[in-house]
């Protein structure tokens, strides 16, 4: 078998274009005794230094001469005990470096993620079980890419182990980057040796270590993503994700023992979602666990719970705690990424927009989108497409932690004011979209310096904004209030009436005006109050909450009368007679709408009117007065007719359809609930489209039309679910009693 010495010679005497034989004549040495050393024979010290001279191998020769062929490097550290999950990406890797090897070509795969995610484990764990596809040996190095040492390793540092690992002697050992590369390369020639290269900085840390041999395989780790390793070297990259739920129980599961995580099931699965569904973050917890007997898990859930705390409580003494590893990431950022990375972790919402960030940081976009890159390449911040980012849990909470610490109270709660600015004007303006004919006297305060909310070319965009946006909004309100920004945060609420009433999403309705209520009383503000109080009772009213809603209007009522706020009590007295008619107060309900009616009327609001009149025309159907009622339903469907105004027409078609069903005449209904179910569609009101083919479904039952009900109720339990409303539970039911 030829050695390592003769298999570099041979390569460099092809380079070079020369034989053996006039490589023989060049040192004074018999081709015969070449021969011998080209089939295995060790080289003289003598005649490795002179092909080193002939050939200007700039030492690599007389380095390969003294290695010992036989040495098997055997350097991986241990994997993890009770290592879990990550059945896909072990597939994927062993796929890779079990895969037909290219020539000159390693097989490389390249881990990246966020802290704490599990990279090390998981190239580890692989490494072992593939051992035996590389009989050559396995070299490991950890390059301090993000650690609290003094800085990542040198690739010549590294270079320097390897050489000596593979059985090269410290004296023949070049210096240099670049001659210990060359040699290291021409060590691993004609061998299957497994490289993991841990911890990882950048693509240039590693490159140098990369071998030439294309039976070789390369596993490295980092929290950056490697493109540049990818692009030259055809690296396989996969981006760790936090654990599954099941792979977290499944975590947690041997600390605990089955008895004791079949007792706490629902707490189990709290923890998990505590602890991120880091690896890391997990492992400390159970071995808490398990060092606690008598501790209850739901305990140590409760104690996560605070997110003051919670960073402190995931710290084990004989390991690494989260917000080291964390902080090991953070200390490399730009200053600007830096400051970004803390005032993001302000915002609590799921997830962030480029846009808003922009307002939060005080900067322009292009300068923000090479720090959010930075911030994505590195994993302390999850890409979501082009212009949306969202943070992991613990490194939100360890982003709040940081800008308590290094930003002043002054520049938190500018940032914050900046921020819950732009998503006040930004709602105000998409809202002004969504229903243009709609009387709003809504005062903004101004939007501040550095404030540019965004404009929106149609209605369309307005409504995709609203609704990317949506799960944003109770926590934006919450920022608010924390900041004491009272005046900004009950307005928000306001501002974003018209898509409230649009896609009527019940949680956040009632959730955002919850707290407008709570800012409107810390500013003593009963105009606030009042307003805040009308919007919420109609949410209540939606939600067919009719008690508490009249008793919401009530007091709404109330207060627009004693501030003086006629535009609001209009609206508050159409909606309690709405509530009233739902309890049966039809005398109540009368005169609530035609109160309601007069003072639209006196302010020459022809939407209100519109609404007013649809009300009447219910209670004079409620009455026994079907004629009357059409009539008051015709005008109030003219009225929104002449303002081509979608919204009151959807509201006033049903309620003609019912005066038509009460007079006998369900064809005539039918034909009028599928106009308005089309109003609907056309507008993306899925909780009035499901109501319409509800009774739609209903009616056409009645007529013995049972496949047509069942196709229309289908439809409205998708609408119900879309929105998460109660009422899907009553379709399922008429779905199972019409089968």
């Amino acid at each position: 078998m030829a050695s390592l010495f003769a298999v570099e010679l041979e390569r460099l005497l092809t380079q070079r274009a020369m034989s053996w034989r006039q490589l023989a004549k060049k040192i004074n040495y018999s081709p015969g005794w070449l021969s011998k050393v080209k089939n295995g024979k060790p080289p003289s010290e003598e005649l490795a230094r002179l092909c080193d001279e002939v050939l200007e191998a700039q030492g690599t020769l007389a380095a390969l001469a003294g290695v010992d062929s036989g040495l098997r490097p055997a350097q991986l550290p241990f994997a993890t005990a009770r290592f879990v999950g990550r059945d896909r990406e072990l597939h994927v890797m062993q796929a890779v470096l079990g895969s037909e090897p290219q020539p000159g070509a390693p097989r490389i795969v390249a881990l990246d993620g966020p802290p704490g995610v599990g990279k090390t484990a998981l190239a580890l764990r692989a490494a072992h079980d593939m051992t035996r596809q590389f009989p050559d040996g396995q070299l490991y190095v950890d390059l301090y890419g993000y650690s609290a040492c003094d800085g990542p390793a040198t690739p010549d540092s590294v270079l320097e182990e390897f050489l000596a690992a593979l059985g090269i002697a410290a004296t023949t050992i070049p210096p240099g980057v670049e001659q210990r590369a060359k040699l290291y390369r021409s060590a691993l020639a004609g061998k299957r040796v497994l490289v993991v290269l841990d911890n990882a900085a950048c693509s240039g840390q590693i490159e140098p270590l990369i071998p030439g041999a294309a039976g070789c395989g390369v596993i490295v780790t980092s929290r950056r993503r490697l493109s540049g390793l990818a692009l030259h070297m055809d690296a396989r990259q996969l981006t760790l994700r936090p654990m599954t739920e099941d792979e977290a129980a499944t975590l947690l599961l041997p600390a605990l023992g089955p008895s004791r995580a079949g007792a706490e099931p629902a707490a189990v699965a709290a923890l998990a979602q505590r602890c991120g569904y880091l690896p890391l973050a997990l492992r400390i917890a159970a071995n808490q666990l398990a060092s606690h007997p008598h501790l209850s898990v739901e305990d140590l859930v409760n104690e996560l719970g605070e997110e003051a705390r919670r960073l402190d409580r995931l710290a084990a003494g004989d390991s690494v705690p989260v917000r080291t590893a964390f902080s090991w990431s953070y200390r490399d950022l730009s200053g600007d990424a830096a400051r970004t990375f803390r005032l993001l972790g302000l915002h609590r919402g799921p997830q962030i927009s480029v846009d808003a960030t922009a307002a939060l940081v005080g900067t322009d976009i292009s300068s923000l989108r090479r720090c959010l890159e930075q911030l994505g390449d590195v994993h302390l911040l999850e890409r979501l497409g082009r212009d949306r980012y969202r943070f992991h849990d613990l490194l939100r909470v360890y982003a709040a932690e940081r800008a308590a610490a290094e930003d002043t109270a002054e520049e938190r709660a500018a940032a914050v004011r900046q921020l819950v600015g732009w998503y006040l004007h930004t709602a105000a303006r998409a809202n002004r979209l969504l229903a243009p004919f709609r009387i709003n006297p809504l005062q903004l305060p101004p939007a501040g310096p550095g404030v540019c909310p965004l404009t929106f070319d149609d209605d369309v965009a307005a409504l995709r904004w609203c609704d990317a946006e949506r799960d944003n909004f109770v926590p934006v309100m919450q920022l608010a209030l924390q900041y004491q920004l009272y005046d900004i945060a009950w307005r928000f609420a306001i501002a974003l009436f018209d898509y409230l009433l649009l896609r009527k999403p019940g949680r956040v309705w009632i959730a955002t005006h919850d707290l407008a209520r709570d800012a409107a009383l810390a500013l003593a503000d009963p105009y606030a109050e009042g307003w805040v109080l009308t919007n919420l009772a109609e949410g209540y009213r939606w939600q067919s909450d009719f008690a508490r809603s009249a008793a919401l209007f009530d007091r709404a009522i109330a207060l627009h009368r004693q501030v003086g706020n006629p535009h609001i009590e209009a609206w508050s007295l159409a909606g309690a007679a709405s509530s009233s008619i739902e309890r049966g107060q039809i005398e109540q309900a009368r005169d609530q709408a035609q109160r309601a009616l007069d003072l639209f009327t006196d302010l020459g609001n022809r939407e209100g009117q519109v609404w007013a009149l649809a009300t009447l025309g219910d209670v004079e159907r409620e009455s026994g007065h079907v004629e009357n009622a059409l009539a008051a339903l015709q005008e109030a469907l003219d009225t929104s007719e002449e303002m081509d105004e979608p919204y009151g027409r959807a509201w006033t078609l049903p309620k003609i359809a019912e005066a038509h069903l009460a007079l006998g005449n369900p064809e005539r209904a039918l034909a009028f609930l599928h106009r308005a179910q089309e109003i609907c569609r056309q507008t993306g009101d899925r909780l009035g489209g499901g109501n319409v083919l509800l009774r739609h479904g209903a009616v056409l039952y009645d007529l013995g039309r049972v496949e047509e009900a069942r196709a229309s109720w289908a439809v409205a339990l998708q609408l119900y679910e879309e929105i998460e409303d109660p009422q899907a539970a009553e379709v399922r039911l008429r779905l199972r009693k019409a089968t």
